[in-house]
């Protein structure tokens, strides 16, 4: 598979590692530049590129960047990209820790809601509640007694499929969390974010979840403090 991916922070780089693993051809991008990127090509074999290269020629595309810093991405980014390439959503909103005030999210709109709609795709929301760390180590082969599950949400069926196939071959089980709108349910403040939950876990988790934002993921009004 030709994928694509757009951020190379924790979780772009773990995900950078872990596919390169498994033959897939990968292209890396940040937003400052190919060039800084050139030890983890060296390590990894992929390509660094600008995050316009990134999106071109791929199967699949993954953005993995604040989200503050989603409206920055170029505005053709996905210009003349055909319909039928999935985007993967792997971001979440730290008002407090990182990213300040975003109106549409703090109004109720599901993070990868708001994602889908500044790129002007449909995205499936995938591999956000997980430590990049676990990321990397935690793969175990299927059938393994308690494989962490990761949720999967999305609108698209069949894109939706093809993550949870990837998130498989990786080492980890996928469950369907449900369309885009359903996302919430694992976003941060939930029962599943930032576990290591296996798939009766992650079910249980987005059963239990609860459709407000708690006061620790809210902006104050205050600049971020930072992680």
């Amino acid at each position: 598979m030709r994928i694509g991916i757009i951020g190379a922070g924790q979780i772009g780089g773990a995900l950078t590692r872990r596919f390169r693993t498994l033959g897939h051809e990968v292209s890396v991008a940040n937003s400052r530049g190919p060039e800084t990127l050139a030890g983890l090509a060296r390590e990894t074999g992929a390509s660094a590129v600008t995050p316009t290269e990134a999106a071109r020629g791929k199967d699949l595309v993954v953005v993995t960047i604040p989200e503050k810093n989603v409206p920055a991405l170029p505005a053709d980014l996905f210009a003349g990209v055909p319909s039928d390439v999935i985007v993967v959503d792997t971001g979440n909103y730290y008002p407090q820790q990182r990213d300040g005030l975003i109106a549409a999210i703090e109004s109720g709109m599901t993070e990868s809601r708001w994602v889908s709609g500044q790129l002007g795709r449909e995205v499936v929301k995938a591999f956000n509640n997980i430590r990049a760390q676990h990321l990397l180590d935690f793969g175990k082969p299927a059938g393994t007694p308690g494989r962490i599950a990761l949720p999967v949400a999305g609108d698209d069926a069949k894109a939706k499929a093809i993550v949870m196939e990837l998130i498989d071959a990786i080492g980890f089980d996928a469950v369907d969390a449900g369309t885009l709108d359903e996302s919430w349910r694992q976003q941060p403040g939930t029962p599943v974010y930032g576990t290591d939950f296996d798939a009766e876990g992650v079910r249980r988790a987005l059963a239990e979840a609860e459709n407000r934002r708690t006061p620790a993921w809210r902006a104050t009004g205050k600049p971020p403090a930072g992680f």
